[in-house]
């Protein structure tokens, strides 16, 4: 008898199963270096202007996060997390001026509260899919737009909303070590490179399997012993805690927040620009973060209406979901992997 035929099911994976921790090693090591190249770059050369932009984009790169788990995970369209990034943003500024708070403890529970909000966002999904959710979804991030419009965001006054009466607002303290904007970019990467860390980790875990059945379908997912119910509101708590903490982040970078800044066309802008910079990859969460506030400060500055990126972006669009499903970052991706190939292969010769 061959040694091929008495080897266990697991010994012969055993192969494939090392490749594959290889191959996640240097994927978490190309993260890590690629996070800190672009922390010391940016503190080092950007000037005031560009230290801002690159801050607010990796910031809003964290409630990418959120957004790329849902669809690249289950396959599901959720318009109302940038209304989630409002909701993380209202909650740490408001315990931030009226308990003081340190500013770690605000960020988590700016989290926590929009995990909260994105659970409730997401019970349509137990019955919805597709277009039906994406609109129910859209008319929360409506309704969040009209709250906030209303309401506003504390500013340091009394009461329960926190609202100051005439010009006594006052600015979101930042913490003692990210004062100064080089730093508290260096800050914000920190926490992108956690809540990265957090997806990553669910993807690979056994959620990450539950989430991949459920995407298959919910009846093989259930045949297979998985609690729906259980691991979509997972899916949406992970996801609103991404936007909580990117809003968070954001009233941190810019000490006070507009409420006419979180539309829901904003939330639809952020989940296309998810797909075209790529769902299924980190880098296309840092690209698509750089293509909401990079490219339209980019074309700013070169005296080019900075809503004409939107044109580009529609046609991004259409190119990824007709010819680029894997957006930005799968086609680099790709293109790399081939590369590397031939090299390979000229090197084998």
């Amino acid at each position: 008898m061959s040694n091929e035929a008495t080897l266990s099911p697991r010994q012969a994976l055993e192969p494939a199963l090392q490749a594959h921790a290889r191959r996640q090693r240097r994927e978490w090591l190309a993260l890590g270096i690629a996070l800190l190249l672009t922390a010391a770059l940016l503190a080092a050369l950007a000037n005031s202007y560009w230290l801002k932009t690159f801050t607010s984009a990796l910031t809003l790169s964290v409630a990418v996060a959120g957004t790329a788990l849902l669809y690249g995970q289950l396959g599901l369209v959720s318009l109302c997390q940038y209304a989630l990034v409002g909701v993380g943003g209202w909650v740490a500024l408001r315990l931030s001026h009226g308990f003081g708070l340190p500013f770690e403890l605000c960020v988590l529970a700016g989290g926590l509260s929009a995990s909260a909000a994105g659970m409730v966002a997401g019970l349509p999904a137990l019955r919805l899919k597709g277009l039906y959710l994406a609109l129910v979804t859209l008319m929360m991030a409506g309704g969040y737009q009209v709250l906030v419009s209303a309401v506003g965001f504390p500013d340091g006054g009394g009461g329960w909303l926190g609202k100051a009466q005439g010009t006594g607002r006052l600015m979101m303290t930042r913490p003692a070590l990210a004062e100064s904007d080089a730093a508290y970019l260096v800050y914000v990467v920190a926490w992108l490179a956690a809540v990265l860390a957090i997806v990553e980790g669910h993807r690979r875990s056994r959620a990450g399997r539950a989430w991949a059945l459920i995407r298959r379908g919910e009846a093989a997912a259930m045949g297979a012993g998985v609690h729906v119910l259980f691991y979509q509101s997972w899916a949406f708590g992970l996801a609103g805690f991404c936007a909580g903490v990117a809003g968070a982040l954001l009233a941190g970078s810019v000490g006070q927040l507009d409420g006419r800044a979180f539309t829901a066309g904003e939330s639809v802008l952020l989940f296309a620009l998810t797909v075209v910079g790529g769902a299924y990859h980190w880098l296309g969460t840092l690209l698509a973060g750089l293509l909401l506030r990079a490219v339209p400060a980019l074309l700013t500055e070169w005296g080019v209406n900075g809503f004409l990126a939107q044109v580009f972006f529609g046609a991004a669009l259409l190119h990824a979901l007709i010819t680029a499903p894997q957006g930005i970052a799968g086609q680099w991706l790709g293109l790399i992997g081939r590369l590397a190939a031939g090299v390979r292969a000229r090197a084998t010769r």
